[in-house]
């Protein structure tokens, strides 16, 4: 995927992705069923649900960040929808409200769905780190870092070794904190963010070892 600087602008690229090539990506699974069906009409059925789909998305996007019973309607879209691309990225914004409103067991549940369902590798990256930050901030680290060390898609590798030296930081393991953000950094150089944290572990060190 392509390298962007925040998760926000990857979760906007996935969406433009899904709404300029989703019908695209239909007629190319279904051209495989042409010898066992009469794949015209298929075809045209299946694309346009994924239009539907897509103009749906919006919508329920667009209630979910108007109004409380937004919330019922994008669980809805996920439950109707649930065979397209769609409801992954509808699950990670119930997530993410619910993270801003401190509900971390409602954003764990909707995590783990994308993660657990998802097959864009980088839909599945982005849940998996947000959900590793999620189980951090509920003081489950060992699921942390198990679920982001399931990530395979290299350009998730700095973020994903950032996460990895927030843990170690949580469980004051130092000196694997250290070694993860430099690692993170090799892909991220110009990341201020990470040159603070790796910098600050020095005196967090001493801290520690004084208390």
């Amino acid at each position: 995927m392509e390298r962007y600087e925040t998760e926000e602008q990857q979760v906007e690229a996935i969406k433009r992705f899904w709404k300029e090539n989703g019908s695209a990506l239909v007629v190319g699974a279904v051209l495989g069923l042409s010898g066992l069906y009469g794949w015209r009409s298929y075809n045209e059925s299946k694309i346009e649900a994924q239009e539907g789909a897509s103009v749906a998305f919006e919508k329920a996007q667009s209630d979910l960040i108007k109004n409380e019973q937004g919330f019922a309607a994008a669980q809805a879209y996920i439950s109707e929808h649930g065979d397209t691309g769609y409801a992954y990225l509808m699950a990670l914004q119930l997530a993410q409200q619910a993270i801003e409103r401190k509900d971390l067991a409602e954003a764990n549940k909707q995590l783990s769905y994308v993660v657990e369902q998802a097959q864009m590798s980088a839909v599945q990256a982005i849940a998996s780190i947000r959900l590793a930050r999620v189980q951090l901030e509920q003081g489950q680290f060992e699921q942390a870092l198990q679920s982001v060390e399931k990530i395979s898609d290299e350009a998730f590798t700095g973020q994903t070794n950032e996460v990895k030296g927030d843990v170690y930081v949580a469980q004051q393991l130092f000196d694997k904190a250290r070694a993860a953000y430099s690692a993170a950094l090799e892909k991220n150089a110009n990341d201020r963010v990470l040159k603070m944290k790796l910098d600050s572990l020095a005196s967090m060190s001493v801290t520690a070892a004084n208390g």
